[in-house]
């Protein structure tokens, strides 16, 4: 074959020589001849440096396929920065930075506007009642028993509204929403007006004319504070109350991996059900593991390369003229084309077969390391148990404390659980501090050795594990309709973060018809007759 060729889009392409087609074959010749010693000689290197998870990069070495004898071959290399920064990473931190600023700026400017209208929401009833003692109180009447009992009442409600709306409204913030919030602002903007339009009452009608019934100014002030609780009472409504009944359904999917969850919603805004919704990710959604889609990828990898044809003997002439027997070779050659492509297909028709035995060896590779990491487990504990007798017999100050028991025993089932995670793609997740804190967690609670063993044999939420990087800290909003509007049956948005999306799907809980049907309890009667004489 003088050329080379490939299944899409049939191209030819030249530059390679008779040497680098040499070198190409005994390249090859030595991959196939690594390939089936690999059972024994593989080796992998693995990077540790401190503060980092205990079995290295995942992104790195996720794909890595290893064997039975890892423990015995594997090759430590210290002193390397596996760690580099492109300009696009540059751009994207110094976007971040830029987001988290305005969104700190935004947070507070909304603050301050909180507070300073609650400022003037209490400091306006006791203006009512000290300016006229300030401004002409020679003019003004004494108060009575009935006044004095007035200002008991407007201490009472005004320290009740001041607990009221530290509960409600002072609470720290869950999150930064994209637009503002369309009840709270209404709340707002009407408490605003409401004070506005008492102060205005009371300029044209105490402050003008030097109003001298201070009883009824007191009676101003007390009706300011009332109306004020209607409103905050009005806000629990709104902003508690309203969405507690449950009226949607929504489906959240991940994109990665198709984790599904369902959830009832009442009526929300929409930006305020994906913070609902992402309340409820961190609790019930496995945490994300990109590495579990390193298998799909290199089966992909392997389809594709068993589409490539190659031409192994010789480098790509110059183009021929034509004639008789420059047309044969190239029927020749497209024929030997044919005849590979065909091959290839055939051989992508038992592929499944190849995801079958793929899957059945991993899952017994599972299974055997899960057996020694329990079976290493268990020896520790009981190791623990016996140190614990021992040192009932030492000093009070001989005694060994929690932390530097699990040190003592960890080296001892470090490497099965480091075989077991790098395994089923966790060692991203887990790095030697947290699994040592967990061990001396278990050693202070008396626990046993499945309770320790659960957080490494089922993977939990992503509030399980305390490294903040495997949490995303920002999530884009994506939705066609506005995201201060109401949720209805159908919609559809999107909650982004950097590695993966949820998607949101919503329907509306449908409205249900009871009806009822009674049953005499007298139907249920009957009566048993047995007869004296039987046949015999």
């Amino acid at each position: 074959m003088d050329t080379e060729s490939t299944y899409s889009g049939y191209s030819y392409y030249s530059g390679r020589s008779r040497g680098s087609h040499r070198h190409g074959e005994r390249s090859r010749d030595r991959h196939k001849t690594r390939s089936k010693d690999s059972r024994s000689e593989k080796s992998v290197t693995i990077n540790t440096p401190p503060a980092e998870p205990l079995l290295g990069d995942s992104a790195v070495r996720g794909e890595q396929v290893q064997d039975d004898n890892w423990g015995e071959t594997t090759t430590a290399v210290t002193g390397t920065s596996e760690h580099s920064l492109s300009q696009e990473d540059i751009v994207r931190i110094t976007k971040d930075l830029e987001d988290s600023v305005g969104l700190d700026c935004r947070r507070y400017f909304t603050l301050a506007l909180a507070v300073i209208l609650g400022l003037l929401v209490f400091l306006t009833p006791l203006a009512f009642l000290v300016l006229p003692h300030l401004l002409w109180p020679e003019k003004l009447q004494s108060c009575g028993t009935a006044c004095e009992g007035l200002f008991i009442s407007v201490a009472f409600k005004l320290l009740i509204l001041l607990l009221a709306v530290w509960a409600l409204f002072f609470r720290p913030p869950r999150a930064g929403l994209p637009r503002v919030f369309v009840f709270r602002a209404l709340l707002a903007v009407l408490v605003l007006l409401f004070v506005v339009s008492y102060w205005l009452f009371y300029g044209v009608r105490i402050l003008d004319s030097q109003d001298e019934n201070y009883q009824g100014i007191v009676q101003y002030a007390v009706s300011l504070v009332d109306a004020l609780l209607f409103i905050h009472y009005l806000a629990i409504v709104l902003l508690e109350l309203r969405q507690l009944q449950p009226c949607f359904s929504v489906c959240v999917t991940r994109s990665t991996d198709g984790e599904i969850r369902h959830y009832n919603l009442g009526q929300l805004s929409i930006q305020r059900a994906a913070l609902a919704i992402l309340e409820h990710y961190y609790c019930d959604f496995p945490v994300s593991n990109p590495a579990l889609l390193s298998a799909s990828k290199s089966r992909a990898a392997k389809h594709l390369a068993g589409l490539k044809v190659y031409n192994v003997d010789g480098e790509f002439p110059e183009a021929p003229a034509e004639g008789p027997g420059n047309n044969a070779a190239a029927g020749l050659v497209h024929s030997q084309s044919r005849a590979m492509i065909a091959a290839a297909a055939r051989r992508r028709d038992t592929s499944h077969n190849e995801l079958y035995y793929e899957e059945a060896e991993h899952e017994r590779r599972v299974r055997k390391r899960k057996a020694r990491l329990v079976v290493a487990v268990e020896e520790a504990f009981t190791h623990i148990k016996r140190m614990q007798e021992e040192e009932q017999k030492k000093a009070p100050g001989d005694v060994m404390d929690p932390r530097e028991a699990a040190q003592a025993i960890f080296p001892s089932m470090a490497r099965a659980l480091q075989k077991y995670l790098r395994t089923t793609k966790q060692q991203h997740c887990h790095s030697m501090e947290s699994i040592q804190q967990h061990l001396a967690f278990c050693i202070t609670n008396n626990m046993t050795p499945k309770a320790f063993l659960e957080s490494y044999l089922t993977p939990g939420p992503t509030l399980q594990y305390s490294r903040d990087h495997w949490r995303a800290r920002q999530w884009t909003l994506i939705s066609e309709a506005s995201v201060t509007s109401g949720l209805k049956d159908g919609s559809i948005f999107l909650l982004k973060c950097v590695d993966f999306s949820l998607v949101v799907t919503t329907k509306k809980i449908p409205y249900i018809q009871m009806s009822e049907e009674y049953i005499d309890p007298k139907s249920h009667k009957f009566v048993l007759r047995l007869q004296s004489e039987t046949s015999v």
